[in-house]
């Protein structure tokens, strides 16, 4: 099978195109045909090794931690697949393989596909789908009626934590650029702050909950918009813990962990209409070091996706 593999910490042209055998399936684990997988910032921190302290890399190592496809076999412990199942799985960073044609994946990083969705467009929500649900219902314990600031709310997770918060019930503000201020809009934000012209901090204050996408300044800045008592919850760097301090607030760093449960909320919620994958752009699996560029360009807009099978 073909595969996209590193075979030391790098760059984006670091990252080749091999011809791999189909990886063994263990006895709980499900092999998968892939039919899309999603390009992710994580990836670019994996290829550079700037993310090896919590992903340290075996090579040679074939990268993708975000697939849809179909189940072709399912270990003797992997109860409930059956070959031709639709599903959506997350493989854990040290392991990866969602760039290749196959990937073995533990039953219980794999949910089911919604049916409203072609599985080009299910890649795009294990990580970053889940990262929001995890972030604002496990970590920050958003509710109904609070008040929630987005940071790059047009991004994956951003599009993703728009909507979630919406579902909740929340008063949902969010930063965006002014091209991306419609779509986000849509999504669910009642106010949406361009961050290219407007002061996010100087504009407000009482927010009960603060989703940090984006960090440096702008997470250290978004301390001051908290109530009292209110939590920075933050996805790219832990927060500084004296400046929470300082602002009688607290700070929580997400690391993502894959949960199948959690999976199938999504999926459901997909399949009720509730939630939508924002797509920018859809990559054919030749095309690999492409769709890594347009994430490190930063300028994309909901989801990359990669076309596989």
């Amino acid at each position: 099978m073909k595969a996209f593999r590193l075979h030391a910490y790098g760059d984006i042209a670091s990252v080749v195109t091999e011809d791999v055998p189909v990886p063994d399936t263990g006895p709980h684990e499900v092999l998968i045909r892939v039919a899309a997988a999603s390009v992710n910032p994580l990836d670019l921190k994996l290829i550079t090794g700037h993310a090896a302290a919590y992903f340290p890399l075996t090579f040679t190592h074939t990268l993708g931690t975000d697939l849809a496809g179909t189940v072709e076999q399912a270990g003797p412990l992997a109860a409930g697949w059956r070959p031709g199942d639709r599903v959506i799985a997350r493989p854990a960073p040290t392991r990866g393989g969602a760039f290749a044609e196959f990937a073995a994946v533990p039953a219980s990083h794999v949910a089911s596909a919604p049916t409203s969705l072609p599985l080009e467009t299910a890649a795009g929500l294990p990580t970053a789908a889940a990262t929001a649900w995890q972030a604002l219902f496990e970590t920050a314990r958003l509710e109904r009626g609070q008040t929630v600031l987005i940071h790059a709310a047009a991004g994956g997770v951003g599009s993703f934590a728009v909507q979630l918060a919406r579902i909740a019930g929340a008063h949902v503000i969010a930063t965006a650029s002014a091209a991306n201020a419609d779509l986000v809009r849509e999504l669910g934000a009642s106010r949406v702050i361009d961050y290219r012209s407007q002061d996010f901090a100087g504009d407000l204050d009482d927010v009960d909950i603060v989703l940090d996408t984006i960090g440096g300044e702008t997470q250290q800045r978004s301390f001051s918009v908290l109530r009292p008592g209110g939590m920075l919850v933050s996805i790219v760097a832990p927060p500084d813990e004296l400046l929470a301090a300082a602002h009688k607030v607290n700070g929580a760093f997400v690391f993502h962990q894959t949960d199948a449960t959690r999976l199938r909320s999504i999926s459901g919620l997909c399949d009720a209409g509730s939630l939508r994958v924002v797509t920018d752009q859809v990559f054919d699996f030749t095309d690999m070091q492409a769709a890594l560029q347009r994430v490190a360009s930063q300028r994309s807009r909901g989801k990359v996706l990669l076309a596989i099978g």
